[in-house]
């Protein structure tokens, strides 16, 4: 008798079927007992975002289960795409299981994702994107933080006034998706215009920079459109002693502080908190591992994380170290001001705290707990997270704001 087949017998005997239905639904023991070996591959490095991103998947790799099943490795191959595709060479080389990666461009990479998934690695990538088919996108992206950040700008400042764009990384899916999404507002807009843009690498300090060299041109600026880096303009503004500005800006603790403050407040400051969550490098990395473990049957594609929105009114202090009764950042001093907050979800990914943001050490007594069975499938944008494809007709619909002044 097959050796299933005498367990089988032997516990309807014993009335155990509740032991029986799980052990036929259960993974393989083969899948469940093999050691992985996943790679992390980093292209810009140079912020806390990438930082948090990087860390918490080395939190979950060491989180049980996974402790004893995930080998991981970190590679930080920089800006340039020849470089990435040369770290991921060696890689499939080393005969990885999984690719887990935040991509330096949507194009340049496919040919080596190919070659990859044709010898069975599983590519992942978090945030940006890419357009080979073979590849799953966990992304936010088309979730419409350009488009409806802009939006909310221009209400801010009444349809008109001179703004600045405080750009990303040049060359990447995100950068580009944004500033087309935001473009896609402004033009509507005779009275807004755009009187400095510039580069900011999503990073405190490069874009508190950038910023103030703008303002030594255009020191009437009435707004900032800014992607991460958003609390360096701040910074700017003050440094220079002039009035603060309406601003749209993403998830750093010192940006959501500082639009809850009512002396900022008074000087100008309004606004709102969205943008990119590293939270999506968790969630890839818990997707990779439960298709690697026969847990999920996932079809390569494009996969939504939602997007973070936050109004000043809305800027909520949380009492312990995560997410709870629906705060959203932490009083100052508990983390730093470039700390982004959106590392946390209660659903995805429970597991984290603070700690495993900052210093990638698994939450004491944590385990790795089942994601939900849905997963949101992200709209096609040809170029960003696709190749044959057509953009919805709706690509740039406002879901978080609508206008409150007409163009």
């Amino acid at each position: 008798m097959p050796n299933w087949k005498r367990k089988l017998s032997l516990c309807a005997a014993a009335l155990c079927t509740a032991a029986v239905s799980l052990s036929l639904t259960a993974p393989s023991a083969s899948a469940q007992d093999k050691k992985f070996k996943i790679y992390l591959s980093m292209s810009y490095s140079g912020n806390s975002w990438q930082s948090e991103a990087a860390n918490i998947v080395k939190a979950l790799a060491a989180t049980p289960p996974y402790d004893k099943t995930v080998e991981l490795t970190q590679v930080i191959s920089g800006t340039d795409p020849q470089a990435q595709i040369a770290a991921y060479e060696s890689m499939i080389a080393a005969k990885a299981d999984g690719i887990i990666s935040f991509p330096i461009s949507s194009t340049a990479l496919n040919r080596v994702i190919h070659k990859g998934c044709e010898k069975g690695v599983k590519f992942f990538m978090y945030d940006a994107t890419v357009t080979e088919p073979c590849a799953y996108n966990v992304s936010y992206i088309t979730a419409g933080f350009g488009e409806n950040s802009a939006q909310a700008l221009v209400n801010a400042l009444g349809g008109k006034g001179k703004i600045f764009l405080s750009r990303g990384v040049p060359g990447n899916s995100v950068d580009k998706r944004h500033t087309d999404g935001a473009m896609s507002i402004f033009k509507k807009y005779p009275g807004i215009q755009v009187v400095d843009e510039y580069y900011s690498f999503w990073d405190d300090r490069t874009t508190q920079q950038e910023t103030a060299k703008a303002l030594a041109a255009h020191p009437d600026v009435d707004g900032i459109w800014a992607q991460a880096g958003e609390y360096g303009a701040i910074q700017a503004l003050m440094d220079k002693g002039s009035k603060l500005v309406p601003m749209t800006g993403e998830n750093s603790n010192g940006f959501r502080l500082a639009l809850a403050n009512p002396d900022f407040q008074k000087r100008g400051l309004k606004g709102v908190s969205a943008g990119s969550p590293p939270a999506s490098a968790g969630y890839a990395f818990k997707l990779m591992m439960e298709a690697l473990t026969g847990k999920r049957d996932l079809k390569p594609g494009n996969i939504e994380y939602p997007l973070p929105w936050v109004p000043a009114d809305h800027v909520k202090l949380c009492k312990g170290q995560t997410f709870e009764d629906g705060c959203n950042a932490f009083p100052e001093g508990v983390v730093p001001s470039s700390f982004v907050t959106e590392v946390f979800s209660p659903t995805l990914l429970p597991e984290l705290s603070i700690q495993s943001a900052l210093e990638g050490k698994p939450t004491p007594g944590a385990t790795i707990q089942p994601l939900p069975a849905d997963v949101p499938k992200a709209a096609d944008e040809p170029g960003i997270n696709c190749q044959k494809c057509e953009p919805p007709a709706d690509q740039y619909k406002l879901t978080k704001v609508q206008p409150t002044v007409n163009p």
